[in-house]
């Protein structure tokens, strides 16, 4: 795990809703900070990820991914981003190719308001586990997220609300990668800025 930051250790972690807080538990790992962090990712595709005004952002190209250098089974996951209302992102878990990361290999927890087919919007694990109506929105602000894997089951939380509760275990373990793609309709996608991204391993 070189070049990876570490939060400071507490001596208890402290858990709330079951997930560990991020700024009092042991063994978080930040892989994002900032405009830090770029060295922790393989980049696949042609996105134009940049360390930019606070943040690691991406707003061209035909699409990519900044993919994790460490597999992964069990962990959480903490991130803070801002998506425009076109932005078409999305953090995926357990990807089993990464080469070629989709919602057919991995877990994919997407970030896509104009999603055609709102069920997997904003908020859902794509291909498995829907939202519902009213739907959840990313567009014009900064938001977060807090994922659970652990096992088979997924839990994310979206700003604070559980969006899904899955239970499946088609994959099991695999590099965690954050999305930049084409918008719905194949226009360009919208800016998606990264401030704040750390795991904890839960194995």
């Amino acid at each position: 795990m070189k070049n990876l930051l570490r939060v400071a250790v507490v001596a208890t972690a402290l858990l709330v809703g079951g997930f560990t807080t991020p700024s009092l538990a042991e063994g978080w790992i930040i892989l994002i900070d900032g405009e830090k962090g770029l060295e922790n990712f393989n980049k696949i595709g042609d996105a134009n990820w940049r360390a930019e005004e606070g943040a690691i952002v991406a707003d061209s190209g035909a699409g990519g991914h900044l993919v994790t250098k460490n597999a992964y089974d069990d962990l959480e996951i903490y991130a803070e981003f801002w998506a425009d209302h076109t932005t078409n992102s999305g953090i995926f878990l357990r990807a089993q190719d990464p080469q070629q990361i989709g919602f057919a290999n991995s877990y994919e927890v997407n970030i896509f308001d104009q999603r055609p087919g709102q069920e997997y919007s904003t908020g859902a694990i794509v291909g498995f586990a829907p939202v519902h109506s009213p739907y959840p929105k990313a567009g014009g602000k900064w938001n977060t997220f807090k994922i659970q894997v652990k096992g088979p089951e997924v839990i994310v939380e979206f700003n604070g609300q559980v969006t899904v509760r899955m239970n499946n275990d088609k994959f099991k373990q695999g590099p965690i990668s954050l999305q930049y793609a084409a918008g719905a309709g194949g226009i360009p996608g919208g800016a998606i800025k990264w401030r704040k991204v750390m795991i904890l391993s839960l194995s």
